[in-house]
């Protein structure tokens, strides 16, 4: 990802409003990225795991998903694999869904890019990479 200085990226963040369903089953990374996210325009919802976080997406409209990929119940390559398959059968766009995990081989990226991930962030998540994929992420829905 292209090095932004995060002043800017919390700027860039901050013209529109943007719905980030957050799906993480643990609840510091939950604290850290309400965090990350407080001195910006985006609107955050959070799912406890994969099950959960269909449910949300298939009730509501998000802009993008961060989908933290070893989860109980469902994992994170099951439930991006339900909501495009949602998607398509309801004739709705492709929304971006960012896989985010500790486990950062080529293996990991490779199975969520299978599984319907449009990006990959690795854990832990440093807050100028997580606006970089999100700022990112927006201007390829502006466009």
């Amino acid at each position: 990802m292209p090095s932004t200085d995060i002043t800017e990226l919390t700027e860039r963040l901050s013209r529109e409003p943007i719905s980030i369903l957050i799906a993480e089953d643990s609840e510091s990374n939950q604290d850290l990225l309400a965090l990350y996210f407080k001195k910006t325009s985006c609107i955050l919802d959070f799912a406890d795991n994969g099950s959960q976080a269909v449910e949300k997406y298939k009730a509501n409209r998000y802009d993008m998903v961060l989908m933290d990929i070893f989860m109980p119940v469902m994992d994170g390559l099951e439930a991006t694999r339900k909501i495009r398959s949602f998607e398509k059968e309801n004739n709705l766009p492709a929304v971006p869904v960012v896989a985010v995990t500790a486990s950062a081989f080529e293996e990991d990226r490779q199975q969520s890019m299978e599984a319907g991930c449009t990006a990959f962030l690795a854990k832990p998540i440093r807050k100028a990479d997580m606006f970089q994929c999100v700022a990112d992420t927006v201007e390829g829905l502006q466009a």
